[in-house]
Order: C-alpha cells, then sequence, then structure tokens
C-alpha cells in the first residue's frame, strides 16, 4: 500500500488558522496528478506548531476530501509516548490507513527506550504503522538492530528513512528485514539510488511543488526502468536542492506562494526564506518554467 509518490504535504494558514479550503485544493491537485499517497500532519506540514485540535483536524480533512482515492498516511509522533497513542487512535478512528510515527525527539531515549515507544503505540491501536527515523531533527539514529526488533511488530509495516545513507537499505536487510517491509525515503535527492537498493518510493517535500513529476520518477522506478527515473531526477535536482537552502518547510510554502498553491505564511520560530534565498528560490521556479 506505502509504495510510490507520497506527499509529505504543506499546511496552508490564512489568518492564523489552517486554510481548509486551499488545503482541499491542493489535495485535489495531488491526486489529479498521480500522485501515489498523502502525508498530512507530518514534519512539512508544520506539525510541532498544530495544537491538538488542528493537527486532528488536519488528519481528518485530508482523509474526508481524499475519499480513498489514495493511502493517507497521517503523521502521529511525538516524544510523549501517551500523546503518540493519542493522535494515532484519532488518525485510526477517522480512517487513515496507516501511521507514520518519528523517533521520539529531544528527550534521548535509549533503543530500549524506542522499542519500547513503538511497542506502546502498536499495542494501544490497530493500524499500520510507518517508522520515520530522521536523526537530523530527532537526534536519535535507530539502530538497525532495534529497526529489525520494531518491524516483527504485527502491524508495523515500513520504513520512512530520512538518513541519506544509501547503506541503510541493504543494512536493514542484513539485520534480519524481509523483503515486504516497505523502505521509503525521506532525502528527495537520493530517491533513485535508495530504491535501486531495495526501496519502494518516497515521502517527498518537492511533490508539493511538481506531484505529476514526482509520481513517474517513482512509478518508473517501480517499473524497473531507472534509466527514466533518473532521467526525470536530473532535471528535478535544482529543485530538491534549493527547496532545502533553509529548514523546511520554510521555501517550499515560499515556492508554493510563488506558484500560486497557497500563502507563504508560516508559523514562528519557522520564517520565510531570507531575501537571498526568496530570489534564489524564485530563480529556480523560473528556469523550471514552475512561475
Amino acid at each position: 500500500m506505502f509504495k510510490g509518490s507520497f506527499t509529505a504535504l504543506i499546511t496552508p494558514f490564512l489568518n492564523g488558522k489552517v486554510d481548509e479550503a486551499t488545503f482541499a485544493d491542493l489535495i485535489e491537485r495531488q491526486i489529479k496528478n498521480g500522485t501515489h499517497g498523502l502525508v498530512p500532519s507530518g514534519t512539512t506540514g508544520e506539525s510541532p506548531t498544530l495544537n491538538h485540535e488542528e493537527h486532528c483536524n488536519v488528519t481528518k480533512l485530508c482523509v474526508d476530501v481524499t475519499a480513498g482515492r489514495v493511502p493517507v498516511l497521517a503523521g502521529t509522533g511525538s516524544n510523549c509516548t501517551d500523546e503518540a497513542i493519542m493522535i494515532t487512535q484519532h488518525a485510526q478512528e477517522v480512517g487513515a490507513d496507516g501511521a507514520l510515527i518519528m523517533t521520539p525527539y529531544y528527550n534521548k531515549p535509549t533503543q530500549e527506550g524506542i522499542f519500547r515507544h513503538f511497542e506502546a503505540i502498536h499495542n494501544a491501536t490497530d493500524i499500520p504503522i510507518i517508522i520515520y527515523n530522521i536523526p537530523g531533527r530527532c537526534v536519535i539514529d535507530i539502530a538497525d538492530e532495534t529497526i529489525a526488533r520494531i518491524a516483527q511488530l504485527k502491524r508495523v509495516v515500513g520504513i520512512k528513512d530520512a538518513t541519506a545513507d544509501m547503506n541503510r537499505p541493504t543494512s536493514l536487510k542484513t539485520a534480519g528485514i524481509s523483503d515486504d517491509f516497505q523502505q521509503l525515503s525521506g532525502d528527495d535527492e537520493t530517491v533513485v539510488e535508495f530504491n535501486k537498493l531495495g526501496g519502494c518510493g518516497a515521502i517527498s517535500v518537492t511533490s508539493n511543488l511538481v506531484p505529476k513529476e514526482c509520481a513517474q520518477l517513482q512509478q518508473a522506478c517501480l517499473d524497473g526502468d531507472f534509466a527514466s527515473a533518473e532521467a526525470i531526477q536530473q532535471t528535478l535536482m535544482p529543485l530538491h536542492k534549493i527547496l532545502f537552502c533553509e529548514p523546511s518547510p520554510q521555501p517550499v510554502k515560499y515556492a508554493a506562494s510563488l506558484m500560486g498553491l497557497c500563502s507563504a505564511n508560516i508559523r514562528l520560530p519557522l520564517i520565510e526564506p531570507s531575501d537571498e534565498n526568496k530570489a534564489r528560490i524564485k530563480d529556480v521556479l523560473q528556469q523550471m518554467h514552475l512561475i
């Protein structure tokens, strides 16, 4: 189910509130352009600054608008296990197809603590779970052996790997991960190589802007046509790079505003890109004929 191009959706704001009408339009645009799945309420969706009500409403809105046309993988992670259970239970109740759960951040649990965190969420819910390993934001890297242990839990079906470590798909299999464990990349720049080594897709920031091209790239990989995937990737590389010129989602949200997709409004402590980077983002969009 969790294969191909999944878009880590931005959350549009208007007058300090979630812009639900624009969010629905963004979802329709994604589905129309062939996106394989959607990820609301994640890092790119500014989940750290969504209150509980907003977080749950964004997930529900995505499920309702999508109406089963593509899978919805809801971001439900927290560094508080009880809170993660609550948010995951809500995602299950409103009909999300899966839960994307990050490594607990800031409190720096041990590998045993990480396992017990995922085990507790798993045992309190009945929804498929994707592990989200992103040491660049969460400080801790989940060890291969811990991932293999978590993967033994019945409804843990895959991982989003945002380490950009091209050894990871192979090393996880060496650690005992089964071939049907779904490995998704969280790094747009390395998705093709990741898929060559055993990955089955990506949770993408870039696909907020160019969903059709990202879906075509991932479909080519799924079909084993890596030459076509690499050709698409070459055209997208300037966009991949510029969207991380500052902490995401600052650049992608500004780029989306230039394309007329939503406002550039972003919540503190994140801010709009610097004037220098705004000019760089605009230049790339113009070169790619996106504006």
